[in-house]
């Protein structure tokens, strides 16, 4: 049985320097004509709001591919799901609320947006502050090495056995969980995807833990970097494999948004994986990321912390 056992809050991640500085600039006002832009609806009517208005305004917090800002365009394979769902409800414009990623549930619930669509995991400790969707996105973790991978790394196991390699992990991310639970020393923070990439591209470190489409990502799109991604593993902890699935989140009390939104997710996206690739393929995403239909979100919810 896989379990989920650590917060991955904090992860706030880019592609490349350039989408982030995009990101922020178009970032700055969006969101403002949505459904949420500014003030929390009462009595979980935000179902009828959006549907008056023709507008959801999501929540990201740039991290491509699963939801980011390129040219004020919103993209992303959280956003792509989104999207699709929202216009099966007769809700065709979506906008986006850039924030921080520790600013996405005080955000919501502050009614800033209608949504959050960044790729979130379904964590107990989220779940005590937010409802979430359907999972609808599966991740793996990966290791960003130097090109050549001369340390020979694969996954979180190999850092703890060759004993003296210098790892990165995002500040507050799920991979700093795994460090600390497997004992491993000299962990350097950074506090986003980009200058994670460039910790070991400029040899401050030897090795960067992020999620496997992330990396991979930045990677080919920044072709003339130094590095290389290993392959995906499912990180294991005490002999538990880590479970790692995002979803769409709401404000408790949305419970009709987020039923509406269920079963147009089932219908449009969750069918099947041709399906899915359909939408969410352009992102690097494969049939890997799509999530096995016994995983439900009361399960991830109630995992063990």
């Amino acid at each position: 049985m896989m379990k989920s056992r650590f917060n991955s809050a904090g992860r706030i991640g880019v592609a490349a320097s350039s989408v982030l500085a995009l990101g922020l600039l178009a970032g700055c006002g969006s969101g403002s004509g949505g459904g949420g832009g500014g003030n929390a609806p009462e009595g979980g009517n935000t179902l009828q709001q959006i549907k008056d208005e023709g507008t959801v305004t999501v929540g990201i917090a740039g991290e491509a591919p699963y939801s980011f800002l390129d040219g004020g365009e919103l993209k992303g394979g959280s956003v792509a799901i989104a999207k699709e769902v929202f216009a099966g409800m007769g809700v065709e414009n979506v906008e986006a609320e850039l924030v921080d990623w520790n600013s996405l549930i005080p955000g919501l619930n502050a009614g800033r947006f209608d949504v959050i669509s960044a790729g979130m995991s379904i964590l107990p400790e989220r779940c005590e502050q937010a409802d979430f969707s359907l999972p609808t996105i599966m991740y793996t973790t990966a290791l960003m090495v130097e090109e050549g991978n001369p340390m020979g790394l694969s996954d979180m196991q190999s850092v703890v056995e060759a004993g003296d390699v210098k790892l990165a992990v995002l500040a507050g991310g799920i991979e700093a969980g795994y460090a600390e639970s497997l004992g491993i020393e000299g962990v350097t923070s950074v506090p986003d995807a980009q200058t994670g990439m460039d910790t070991v591209a400029n040899g401050r470190a030897d090795a960067f833990a992020m999620t496997a489409i992330s990396l991979n990502y930045m990677a080919n799109n920044n072709p003339n970097v130094p590095v290389e991604v290993t392959q995906a593993f499912t990180a294991v902890i005490d002999g538990e494999e880590q479970v790692g699935s995002g979803a769409t989140v709401f404000r408790p009390g949305d419970d009709d948004l987020r039923e509406a939104y269920n079963k147009e997710l089932e219908k449009s996206v969750l069918t099947d994986e041709e399906t899915y690739l359909g939408v969410v393929g352009e992102y690097g995403f494969t049939a890997e990321n799509l999530p096995p239909k016994d995983l439900t979100t009361e399960s991830l919810c109630k995992a063990a912390g």
